[in-house]
């Protein structure tokens, strides 16, 4: 889910609520301690240099019970942050305490917020070896030492 789109939804939305794709409810009392963006500059395991940039939202499930986040109080955050840091429409990203800190993707069901699980991944698979259908090293790959590969 993008910055706009979640700016369209908390417009016309009466609650802003948040669930694990489990089902799990992040509890209603949970505040939205970060707006920000996060940009990771890397190379992958086959050599790439590679750039992402998502907006960052962080929840915190605090022991103030009678908290409620409003959408408009969630709107006015990501405006400000909008105008201070110069946010982009970027992809969203939600930093989410679990065991430990989860980062999950976002999307809307018409009534909830879902935090999508995030997986890993070979970035370079074929440099790899690795079919990017399965994950699965094909038995003709290359991975041998001072080949490139991951």
């Amino acid at each position: 889910m993008k910055l706009s789109e979640i700016k369209d939804i908390l417009s016309t939305a009466e609650a802003v609520n948040f669930e694990l794709e489990n089902g799990m409810k992040v509890p209603e009392h949970f505040h939205v301690t970060e707006v920000g963006i996060v940009t990771k500059h890397f190379i992958d395991c086959g050599g790439t240099v590679r750039s992402e940039k998502v907006a960052n939202f962080q929840l915190w499930d605090a022991n103030d019970f009678e908290h409620r986040l409003k959408p408009q109080k969630l709107l006015n955050i990501i405006s400000l942050s909008e105008k201070v840091l110069g946010m982009e429409d970027s992809e969203i990203e939600v930093e989410y305490q679990s065991g430990t800190i989860g980062k999950y993707g976002l999307r809307f069901d018409g009534t909830n917020f879902i935090l999508l699980s995030k997986n890993t991944a070979c970035l370079a698979n074929e440099v790899c070896g690795i079919s990017s259908e399965s994950g699965l090293k094909k038995e003709e790959s290359s991975c041998a030492p001072g080949s490139g590969c991951c």
